[in-house]
């Protein structure tokens, strides 16, 4: 009570959460809006067909704005792929390399192309679910089938894919939170009391006995103390500073760390790696060529196939991010600079090959449990036989923003000298991962 009672003391913290909450609200209105021209009723019949595909997975991640067929069908998924390639291009294109390093006005040029970006792949995405369902015949989907159709169907679904980047970056600049991980937390949250519904509905009739659930509900509850104690866990890499006087003052002497975490990447890789495996899954929705429907299929989730490249990607992406997130040579070069040194390591390029080599270490481990984590519940259901309505990086996601925005929250109320509910249990977030 006490702690509620002193969010609502501070009105900037205040305005920001009430913000976001109307934000969501809106972006949760807009995902019962649906497209023009489409059969509701025969929509969901054949959605229900569909459960299972990549179908299946996108509506996950849209918060079932696509089972509807909303406005919001393609969700924000569009903006994170663009994301990707364009971090991947700043590496391997020296243009897009050059203008990262030039700081705020280097950023918003590449978030200006990453957005053009968008608009092309919501296009590609869009006119490929239009396709498909206007192909589906039993029973029909679109009232009136044709171009027209098509055509209104993907630019309908690029604005409102469009929109919900606006909002990410109105709660991003205005709210609390990062935009993006927000809205996709909301999305899967949405969706958690269908998904416990459906797990009662199972129990009633028959088909999922009470002690399948009972330990279903263990694990759910193991895989979210593990998510929280992994996010929370760091190497404390110890860092002296030498004494220095200047004048008549002595500066220095003090003994700090460099805290490491041990997922320093968050859950920038699964998602990365998911989004990618979606974009070839998405072209075998409107391509019929029998090479491009056998590769749809192998990459299917479930598939082992999906897992075995899923897990991969993850691995690529934890290491990927880490590097680009984390610059060893820019910690080496500030301890040097202001006469700091780790303990039995000389400063200069000996403190970046240490950093380096505790660093790849840790993003092995993180990236190790990032993969059990995502992978486990699909191998748990083919085992027990049983229904996870939430996979692995749905509960990954959903903990892990829960956790930076609480983190962001303390850190709000702290740098206004407001201790509050968070007094004595500190929360660490990672950083925003889009």
């Amino acid at each position: 009570m006490a702690g509620a009672q002193g969010l609502v003391k501070i009105p900037e913290l205040r305005k920001k959460i009430i913000f976001t909450l109307v934000v969501l609200a809106i972006y949760r209105i807009g995902v019962h809006i649906p497209t023009p021209g489409v059969d509701g009723a025969a929509l969901q019949a054949a959605f229900a067909s569909m459960q299972g595909t990549i179908f299946g997975w996108f509506n996950l991640f849209s918060g079932g704005a696509l089972e509807r067929f909303s406005i919001f069908a393609l969700g924000i998924m569009p903006y994170i792929s663009s994301s990707i390639i364009f971090q991947l291009l700043t590496v391997m294109v020296p243009y897009l390399g050059e203008l990262q390093k030039e700081g705020d006005q280097g950023r918003k040029k590449i978030t200006q192309y990453t957005r053009y970006g968008t608009v092309v792949l919501c296009f590609i995405q869009g006119f490929g679910i239009a396709s498909t369902l206007q192909a589906y015949s039993n029973p029909p989907v679109v009232l009136d089938p044709g171009f027209t159709f098509k055509l209104m169907t993907t630019i309908t679904l690029t604005g409102g894919t469009m929109f919900l980047v606006w909002l990410g970056e109105q709660i991003s600049e205005r709210g609390i939170g990062n935009g993006t991980s927000m809205i996709i937390f909301a999305g899967i949250a949405a969706r958690i009391p269908d998904g416990i519904g459906s797990a009662f509905s199972l129990v009633r009739t028959g088909e999922l006995n009470m002690g399948k659930l009972l330990i279903v509900g263990a694990l759910i509850l193991a895989t979210f103390f593990t998510i929280i104690f992994v996010e929370r866990a760091s190497r404390r890499i110890p860092v002296h500073y030498a004494k220095r006087v200047v004048g008549r003052k002595i500066y220095g002497g003090q003994n700090t760390h460099i805290p490491l975490k041990l997922n320093t990447s968050g859950v920038i890789p699964p998602i990365f790696a998911s989004s990618l495996l979606m974009f070839p899954a998405t072209i075998g929705t409107f391509v019929t060529a029998g090479v491009v429907q056998t590769v749809s299929g192998w990459l299917s989730p479930g598939g082992w196939l999906y897992e075995v490249l899923f897990v991969g990607l993850i691995f690529f992406f934890a290491y990927f991010y880490t590097a680009v997130v984390f610059k060893t040579e820019d910690v080496a070069e500030n301890l040097k600079k202001y006469g700091g040194f780790i303990p039995g390591i000389r400063p200069g390029e000996n403190t970046v090959r240490y950093i380096d080599y505790v660093l790849t270490r840790l993003t092995l481990g993180g990236a190790v449990y990032i993969s059990l984590i995502c992978v486990l519940p699909t191998i748990m259901s083919q085992t027990l036989k049983v229904p996870f309505y939430f996979g692995g990086t749905s509960v990954l996601i959903l903990v892990g923003v829960a956790l930076d925005t609480v983190a962001q929250i303390e850190t709000f109320m702290l740098s206004r000298n407001y201790e509050g509910f968070m007094k004595h249990a500190r929360v660490k977030g990672r950083a925003a991962y889009t």
